[in-house]
C-alpha cells in the first residue's frame, strides 16, 4: 500500500507542485488519501482475481497494468491485430488500479454483451464521462428509464418515410459539392483532401434534413464549427490517453487543455443553440400565422429531428427540457454528420485504390440512370444499387468509423469458455478487432466486397447492435449511397499523395472517428456523363 500511497504523493507533485504536498500533510487531508489508496489498492487486487479467467497481456507492473499501452495511431491498430492474432476472442487490461477492463473482438463474446437488456447496461466512466460536457445526459449516453424515454421519442424521426424526403437533399448537397470539385480541377487542384470537403457537405445536408437549417456549407472552404469538432476530438483521446490525473475534472480543468477544450465547446454549443433557437423561432411564428388566419391549415409537413425535439411529448405530456433539447441536438449534430463523413471518405479511398470494383459500381450507377433527364438517386433507386451497398459494407468493416464501443453492466455477464464479467467491469468492444478477426473472417485486411459476409450474428457491426445500436443507421447508410453513387458517376477517383508524407501511402487515425493523418487524399478527374 506504502508503494501505491508514494505513487500517488510524487503524481500529485509532479502535476500540481511541492506546496499541494505539503497543504495535504498540513491540513489532515494525508490519512484521507491513505484510506482512499487503501480502498484502491483492495478493488485492484479483487477485480485482477476475478477476471484472472481472461488472457492477460504483459504488463508493465502489477501496479500499472497496462497504463499507457492503448494508443490512436496507426501503430495502436496494429497493436489490436496482435491482440486478435495471440488471444482470439478475448482478454482482460488494466489501466493501472483505476480501470479495469475486458476487450472483446470475436462475435460469439460480443453478441451476449451488445444483446444484453437496455435496463442492465450501462455507458462506462472511462470513455462517455469525457463526452458529458460536450453531449450532455443526452440518448448516447443516458442509462435505465431516462435513456428509453428519449429512445421513444427520437425514434420517430428516422422512420422511412422521413427518410424518403431527404434524398433530394443528399443529391444537392452532394452536387454542390462536386461543382466546387469540377472547379477546382479546373484551377488545376486535381489533388484533394476528402476530410476537408466531405465534411461540409454532410454537415450540411444535416442541417438541412434534420434542423431545416440552411448554410450552404459544401461551397465554403472551412467551417468554424467543424474545426472545434476536430479539436474536441483531439483533446478527447489525449485526456484518455496521455495523462491518467486528467481523467479527474477538477485536475483537468486546471490544465491548458481544459482551457482549449472550453473554448472549442463553447463555439460547438453556440452553433447548435443558435440552429435549435431559429427552428424554434420559425416553428412559433408558424402557429400563430394559422391561428390568426381564417383558411385552414394545410397539410401538416414532415416533422424534422429538430421539430421532434421542440414538439413531441411522451405519455405523461412531458416534453424535452431544453437542457435535455440542447444534449440531443449537439449530438446528433456530431454523430450525424462526423461518423458519415468518416464513412463516406474511407469508400472513396477504397474504391480509389481498386480500380476495377469501382468502375464495375460506376456501371451499376450509369445503367441505373440511363435514359433519364438529371443525374439524381431516387428513393426507389437505392435497392438497385446491390454491387455499390456491397462495396460501402465492406468498406464499413475495413475502415469503420467507430473502431470500440464500451459498456458495463449491472450484473454479472456470461461469456462462453465458462468466463465471467464481473458487474462494474469495463467491456471493449473492438467494432476494429472484431471486423479483423482471421478466426472469423477470410484476408480480414483486404478490401473484397465479392466475398461473401461472414455468416457469424455479430461478426459485422459497424453500428454496433442491440438495443443500443446506433439510431441514425439508416439514416447514414441513405446517404453513403446517394453521395457514392453520385461521386463515381462524376469522377474517376485515383490515390492522391498527401503532401505531409510526400506519398500516397495512408496512416490511418482512430480519433472519436476514424480519419488518416495529414488528411485522406485522392486525385480526381472529371467524368463527362
Amino acid at each position: 500500500m506504502m508503494t501505491l500511497l508514494h505513487t500517488v504523493l510524487a503524481l500529485v507533485l509532479s502535476w500540481t507542485g511541492l506546496s499541494s504536498v505539503l497543504y495535504i500533510f498540513s491540513t489532515g487531508l494525508f490519512t484521507v488519501v491513505a484510506l482512499w489508496t487503501a480502498r484502491l489498492l483492495l478493488r485492484h487486487a479483487w477485480y485482477t482475481h476475478k477476471l484472472s479467467c481472461f488472457s492477460k497481456p504483459q504488463t508493465r507492473s502489477w501496479l500499472l497494468g497496462h497504463l499507457g499501452k492503448m494508443q490512436s495511431t496507426e501503430e495502436g491498430l496494429q497493436r489490436v491485430d496482435d491482440l486478435v492474432q495471440t488471444y482470439k476472442h478475448s482478454c482482460c487490461w488494466f489501466l493501472g488500479p483505476f480501470y479495469h477492463l475486458v476487450r472483446l473482438f470475436h462475435p460469439d463474446y460480443v453478441k451476449p454483451l451488445l444483446m444484453a437488456p437496455a435496463s442492465i447496461t450501462v455507458k462506462d466512466e472511462l470513455i462517455y464521462h469525457n463526452l458529458q460536457p460536450w453531449l450532455g445526459n443526452s440518448v448516447l449516453i443516458s442509462n435505465g428509464e431516462v435513456w428509453s424515454r428519449k429512445r421513444r421519442l427520437l425514434t420517430p424521426a428516422f422512420h422511412f418515410d422521413i427518410l424518403k424526403s431527404y434524398i433530394a437533399v443528399f443529391n444537392s448537397s452532394a452536387k454542390t459539392m462536386h461543382d466546387k470539385w469540377c472547379r477546382l480541377v479546373a484551377e488545376g487542384k486535381t489533388n484533394l483532401e476528402m476530410f476537408d470537403h466531405v465534411t461540409l457537405m454532410t454537415l450540411d445536408s444535416l442541417l438541412k434534413c434534420a434542423f431545416s437549417y440552411d448554410k450552404d456549407c459544401p461551397s465554403r472552404s472551412s467551417s468554424e464549427y467543424v474545426s472545434a469538432i476536430v479539436e474536441l476530438s483531439d483533446l478527447i483521446i489525449e485526456r484518455r490517453e496521455k495523462n491518467i490525473l486528467h481523467h479527474w475534472d477538477w485536475i483537468y480543468w486546471k490544465t491548458r487543455q481544459g482551457e482549449r477544450f472550453k473554448q472549442a465547446l463553447n463555439t460547438v454549443h453556440r452553433f447548435t443553440r443558435d440552429v435549435v433557437e431559429k427552428r424554434r423561432t420559425l416553428l412559433n411564428q408558424q402557429r400563430e400565422t394559422e391561428a390568426q388566419s381564417e383558411i385552414a391549415p394545410t397539410a401538416q409537413k414532415r416533422k424534422d429531428f429538430v421539430d421532434i425535439l421542440l414538439l413531441t411529448k411522451d405519455e405523461d405530456g412531458q416534453g424535452l427540457t431544453d437542457e435535455e433539447m440542447q444534449a440531443e441536438a449537439n449530438t446528433f449534430m456530431f454523430a450525424g454528420h462526423d461518423t458519415t463523413a468518416s464513412a463516406i471518405c474511407w469508400t472513396l479511398y477504397n474504391l480509389a485504390r481498386h480500380e476495377h470494383y469501382q468502375e464495375k459500381c460506376r456501371q451499376e450507377v450509369m445503367d441505373l440512370i440511363e435514359g433519364r433527364d438529371g443525374q439524381e438517386i431516387q428513393w426507389e433507386d437505392l435497392s438497385n444499387l446491390p454491387f455499390t451497398t456491397m462495396c460501402i459494407k465492406e468498406s464499413l468493416r475495413l475502415h469503420s468509423p467507430v473502431q470500440a464501443v464500451t459498456r458495463s453492466y449491472t450484473q454479472d455477464m456470461v461469456l462462453p469458455g465458462n468466463r465471467t464479467v464481473p458487474a462494474g467491469t469495463i467491456c471493449l468492444v473492438s467494432i476494429y478487432g472484431t471486423h479483423h478477426n482471421p478466426t472469423v473472417w477470410t484476408n480480414p485486411h483486404r478490401f473484397d466486397p465479392s466475398n461473401k459476409k461472414s455468416q457469424t450474428s455479430h461478426a459485422f457491426i459497424p453500428f454496433s447492435s442491440g438495443p443500443r445500436n446506433c439510431i441514425g443507421q439508416k439514416f447514414a447508410m441513405v446517404e453513403l449511397r446517394v453521395v457514392v453513387a453520385l461521386t463515381l458517376l462524376r469522377f474517376r477517383l485515383t490515390p492522391g499523395v498527401n503532401p505531409e508524407l510526400g506519398s500516397s501511402r495512408v496512416r490511418r487515425l482512430p480519433q472519436l472517428v476514424l480519419r488518416a493523418e495529414g488528411g485522406l487524399w485522392l486525385q480526381l478527374e472529371p467524368l463527362n456523363t
